[in-house]
Parts: structure tokens; sequence; C-alpha cells
């Protein structure tokens, strides 16, 4: 015959283990919910039109270098934009806060392949100017995304 405390105990034990896969359940749809939130936050910015306007100028001058650019076209502020964004998405994926893939489908790898070597003077110019920088987090999204291409 079984007794009370086999019962409770038995109960106890369903409890945790109901308990913990609860949890596991939680966990996994929290992690989907903030990847949505990033892919939407992401994405929200790279939309905007500043960054579009910037990306469109950028895109349809010619230059060699920081100087280069700033005689020709007066600032460098569209220049400053765009390149951040590209530093910021290496540190994401430096970092490994961000999947290779998912930059991939929100700004596509040619159009990194694209802006680094549009932007590598002001890049080269930028990475002098930082003391003892010798790369950066935008030469490792270009690397990775090169990486990637060479393995399609």
């Amino acid at each position: 015959m079984v007794d009370v405390q086999t019962i409770s105990i038995a109960i106890a034990s369903a409890s945790v283990v109901a308990g913990v896969a609860y949890y596991a359940l939680q966990l996994r749809h929290q992690t989907k919910i903030r990847q949505t939130d990033l892919i939407i936050r992401l994405y929200s910015f790279i939309a905007n039109r500043e960054l579009l306007e910037a990306w469109d100028k950028v895109r349809d001058r010619e230059f060699k270098d920081a100087d280069d650019y700033r005689k020709k076209y007066g600032g460098l502020v569209e220049l400053n934009l765009i390149y951040t964004l590209y530093q910021e998405f290496g540190m994401l994926l430096q970092r490994k806060l961000i999947d290779p893939t998912l930059i991939e489908d929100l700004i596509g790898r040619q159009t990194v392949l694209l802006v680094y070597e549009k932007l590598k003077g002001f890049h080269e110019d930028t990475l002098r100017g930082a003391i003892g920088t010798e790369s950066s987090s935008f030469d490792y999204l270009y690397s990775e995304m090169k990486k990637r291409e060479q393995q399609r």
C-alpha cells in the first residue's frame, strides 16, 4: 500500500518537473521576443529618412578619403552616419550579439561589401586617427561577410 509520504514526494517531484518545463518554455519565448524587438529596432533605425538620404549622397559621390570628401562636399556628417552604422553592426557581430544571417537579411551581404569599399579611404583615415588601432568592428563585419560570400 502507498502511504501519504510517498504520494507527497511524488507530487512535489512532479511539481518541480512542471516548473522547470514551464520556465524553459518561458525562457525560449522571451528569447524570441527579444530577437523580434532587436529586428524591429534595427530595421526602424536603418529605414529612417536621415540615414537613407545620407547613403544616397555618399553612394553617388566620388572621393578618396575624408579630406577629399570635406573639400568637395563641405562636411563629413553623411560619411560619419554611414560609417558609424556599419561600425555598430560590426561590434554587435564581433560580440556575438547578432547573427550574421540577420545582418544579411537587414542590409545585405553585398551592401556591406560595397559600403566598405566605398568608405575605404575614410575608414583608413579614421583608423590612423585612433591611436594604436589597427582594425575595427567594420573590418570584422567586412571580413565575416566576405567569408560568407566565399562559402556560397
